[in-house]
């Protein structure tokens, strides 16, 4: 059992304790004795590895503020599923937090990554330019560059903002 932060309540005679345990915790016991001590009112709240850097804060690794901090008010679920959609390295180590979890920021960069792919065509697809038959290879949401292997063995990259979508067609300007 860790002892992650107390608030002392002034205008009301509480304190309250967050404490980290990876099992869960029986605090009867305990706040009694800590009542007969203090004679004040207590409350102990047991909470999670991710609650606790979201207390903490720090700084990720891409240099900003952690996102369960600075984000939002709420903790979202993030999934394998997430990073895999975002095209990132399945190696657990770059895509876990200081927590030992999955990074937030994927949680929170997820909608952004299904809605941008929604205006795309996807991997696979086949298309003509230059009078050539054209696989679509590799799509970066990022950079907006998607990359064409061709029937002849080339292999071009142009701008996402070039395909457009015509008679259920996809096409580039």
């Amino acid at each position: 059992m860790k002892l992650v932060d107390c608030h002392y309540l002034l205008d009301d005679p509480k304190v309250i304790s967050f404490l980290r345990s990876d099992t869960r915790i029986d605090f009867r016991k305990l706040v009694k004795d800590l009542v007969a001590i203090l004679r004040l009112r207590i409350e102990l709240r047991q909470i999670g590895v991710r609650d606790e850097s979201r207390m903490a804060g720090g700084i990720g690794c891409c240099g900003r503020p952690f996102c369960c901090h600075a984000v939002t008010d709420k903790l979202r679920p993030v999934s394998i599923k997430m990073a895999k959609e975002q095209n990132l390295s399945l190696n657990s180590l770059k895509i876990s937090g200081q927590c030992g979890r999955l990074l937030c920021c994927l949680s929170y960069e997820y909608d952004w990554y299904i809605e941008t792919r929604k205006k795309l065509p996807s991997i696979g697809t086949n298309l003509y330019y230059d009078n050539t038959l054209f696989r679509i290879s590799e799509i970066n949401l990022i950079t907006g560059i998607i990359v064409l292997s061709g029937d002849d063995g080339r292999v071009i990259s142009i701008p996402a903002q070039r395909f457009f979508q015509q008679h259920g067609k996809w096409r580039i300007n």
